[in-house]
């Protein structure tokens, strides 16, 4: 895959800058249409690209591991507790660490190259429809960055109903000093910006080639996700209903069988990388790849929560995929839920291609996320059909359409669990029952955290001894309010360089 950035100018706001592979100067990328379709394929690259020299910063993917999963109420890196104040949410208020300032840095790099397209490919030469079909690539690039740092760097919708700080929406070229939106105003900022891209993606009547390509359907979805985060149920339910079309779920045999390396039709966006142009230790697979070669993955293996994993019924295939303990095996293991006995010989004997040769074994461990080649690389999907269904139902509950979120249910699970059948609890039972699956079966994908946190519910970990499996210094409660309301302060780089942010 050819990479081609947009350079910005460099000096005190170097960290808003763009390093590309091969950077080019702005006038030459963006004097033609073909040259502006290799910025917008920068674009995809950067989404699986090393940053700030620092091992373990590689675009999405650590924002899916660092801030999604490793943080969130229902996964662990066994044993590995040197990271603990990171995952236990109490760095949230330390503006100068790389934790703090990674999103932001690397999200304002997006959106700077995006701003560049979008400003600039309406004088390129070319076709007309293809300079609709790449400003709306552009725009999809620059609404999701800006939803993930609302995610990151606001409080929760339902604390404040969108009057509070917001993030520096920075829509053009400019590099200077601007002020914080209000929350509200970062949401109408993404909210237009993808009702631009979705009128341009219409008209344009081209589709995206690649599943890592920004399209129609990922402008949908990315509406989905936001809405839903805005608490705006309505808009939620639409878009995630839209963005489904042309898209399946995986089967049984894809599910359990590499279909979280592998493109299949459920993806609807992911993130591309190939062997030739891998980042090897720095990828997001070297971090959670349960067959991956690298220390990090051989020692300290991710394990799903014990407590949601027990709610799940054994009839339900995708159970396969952890590495769940019967009562004698788990006893065996040790405090931090390592095995070197009956569960270790088990592992080695029905998944002798989901582990490494010196893998540590451990209990309730995951095989879903395996790599595709060594060290620990492969695709991995950024946004799923059924994500989708499980957006629809939650928000269907919120509008009182509880039938319609008892059948979109019941499609995200039968497939996969013949012996289930159409839910028949009411109220917040359902809802309970929606997040119980919407948490297992979008689990390690990256949501764990953020849903937690627009839900305003309380993480709470176990140890063995209190019949959960995290280790001790893992096994916290961290309440709503705790941690700045879990909201990343804006980083020191951002308030030293632009003055107009306190």
């Amino acid at each position: 895959m050819s990479i081609a950035t947009v350079g910005l100018s460099s000096c005190a706001s170097d960290y808003l800058d763009t390093k590309p592979e091969a950077q080019m100067d702005k006038a030459v990328v963006m004097s033609t249409t073909e040259k502006a379709e290799m910025a917008v394929n920068g674009l995809c690259k950067a989404m699986s690209s090393q940053y700030m020299s620092t091992q373990g910063l590689n675009g999405e993917g650590t924002i899916l591991n660092w801030y999604g999963t490793f943080t969130g109420n229902d996964a662990q890196k066994c044993n590995q507790t040197g990271w603990a104040g990171v995952w236990n949410n109490t760095y949230h208020l330390r503006p100068t660490v790389t934790y703090t300032v990674y999103p932001w840095f690397y999200y304002y790099k997006l959106v700077s190259n995006a701003n560049s397209i979008i400003c600039n490919i309406d004088d390129a030469e070319g076709v007309e429809s293809d300079k609709m079909f790449l400003k709306a690539q552009a725009l999809t690039f620059r609404a999701y960055s800006f939803f993930r740092l609302v995610q990151l760097y606001t409080n929760r919708w339902s604390d404040h109903q969108g009057d509070t700080e917001g993030i520096v929406l920075r829509t053009d070229e400019s590099l200077g000093d601007h002020a914080l939106s209000t929350q509200a105003e970062a949401y109408a900022q993404i909210y237009k910006d993808l009702d631009d891209a979705i009128s341009l993606y219409q008209r344009s009547g081209r589709n995206r080639e690649k599943f890592y390509q920004p399209g129609l359907d990922v402008a949908y979805a990315i509406y989905a996700k936001a809405a839903l985060t805005r608490e705006d149920w309505q808009t939620a339910a639409t878009y995630a209903a839209l963005a489904r079309e042309g898209h399946a779920q995986m089967t049984v045999d894809d599910y359990i069988n590499g279909g979280f390396h592998s493109e299949n039709s459920e993806w609807i966006w992911g993130v591309f990388e190939e062997e030739i142009q891998t980042i090897s230790y720095y990828s997001f697979f070297a971090y959670i790849g349960c067959n991956s070669s690298t220390s990090n993955c051989r020692n300290y293996p991710v394990a799903i929560s014990k407590e949601l994993i027990d709610q799940i019924p054994e009839t339900d295939s995708r159970k396969y995929l952890y590495l769940v303990p019967s009562d004698e095996e788990y006893a065996e293991c040790n405090a931090a839920g390592r095995s070197t006995k009956s569960l270790y010989k088990r592992a080695r004997r029905d998944y002798p291609d989901c582990l490494y040769s010196t893998s540590l074994v451990y209990a309730y461990m995951q095989f879903k996320f395996m790599v595709d080649f060594y060290p620990g690389g492969g695709s991995f999907p950024l946004i799923r059909y059924a994500e989708m269904l499980y957006t629809e139902a939650e928000a269907d509950m919120h509008l009182g359409k509880e039938a319609e979120a008892k059948d979109l249910l019941f499609e995200a699970v039968a497939q996969y669990d013949e012996a289930y059948t159409k839910s028949e609890k009411t109220g917040d039972e359902l809802m309970d029952e929606i997040k119980l699956y919407r948490r297992f079966d979008l689990w390690g994908e990256g949501n764990d955290w953020f849903d937690y946190k627009r839900w305003g519910q309380s993480i709470v970990r176990k140890t063995k001894e209190q019949g959960g499996n995290f280790k001790t210094e893992f096994a916290v409660t961290i309440n709503p309010e705790d941690g700045n309301a879990w909201t990343w302060v804006i980083p020191q780089k951002e308030t030293d360089y632009n003055q107009l942010v306190d």
